[in-house]
């Protein structure tokens, strides 16, 4: 199953079929079926909670792994058809969150209501051709451990954000943020670091 792209130039009309039997191709995401006795078989989430009112868009061609004691709260969205998502222990997606992979999240990180991040952009090469028929441009995002992002939060493809990084509500992150650090705005920027030595945050 974990070959399944590569149906695409070998097996056309065979991985059609498959898509077709584990997920709607004009609402894509996972039949009934898929989610209750296929997803378990390839995504581990032991130890997790899910909460009823979320979605979970997963594929079981792509990886998807909810660690221990990680909660997916209610009307988020979490999604791997683009690319694989990882999701660390005792991390929360907030209520109304989207996570659409690639994207990798540390363990104790904490997205707040209405989080975005998007491990991909659409490509708008051609301006000829309808952008719905360019694909995707994959720009894997990785979040740290202990990292909190605030509510209404954006987080762009390709961005790194260190451990232990605060991001102020409403910002839209753009560039890669160091550890321990405190970013707001948008473009969301560094506005205090966290000095080992002194023991406190100062401003820079």
């Amino acid at each position: 199953m974990s070959d399944l792209t590569n149906l695409k130039y070998s097996h056309p009309k065979l991985k059609r079929f498959i898509v077709w039997c584990l997920s709607s191709m004009k609402h894509p995401r996972p039949r009934l079926w898929t989610r209750m006795f296929v997803n378990p078989f390839f995504h581990k989430r032991r130890g997790s909670k899910v909460c009823r009112k979320a979605r979970l868009d997963v594929f079981p061609w792509r990886k998807f792994v909810l660690g221990k004691g990680a909660i997916v709260e209610d009307f988020a969205v979490v999604n791997n058809g683009a690319g694989d998502v990882f999701i660390g222990e005792k991390s929360r997606i907030g209520i109304g969150s989207v996570v659409v992979g690639p994207v990798e999240i540390g363990r104790s990180t904490s997205l707040g209501p209405h989080v975005h991040i998007a491990g991909f952009n659409h490509t708008f090469e051609d301006g000829d051709r309808d952008w719905n028929e360019q694909g995707l441009t994959l720009r894997p995002i990785k979040i740290g451990d202990e990292c909190l992002i605030g509510a209404n939060s954006c987080v762009c493809g390709g961005v790194t954000i260190g451990n232990r990084v605060q991001v102020g509500a409403g910002s839209v992150v753009t560039k890669d943020l160091p550890d321990a650090c405190v970013a707001v705005g948008n473009p969301a920027r560094v506005i205090k670091l966290y000095n080992p030595q002194t023991k406190k945050w100062e401003r820079v």
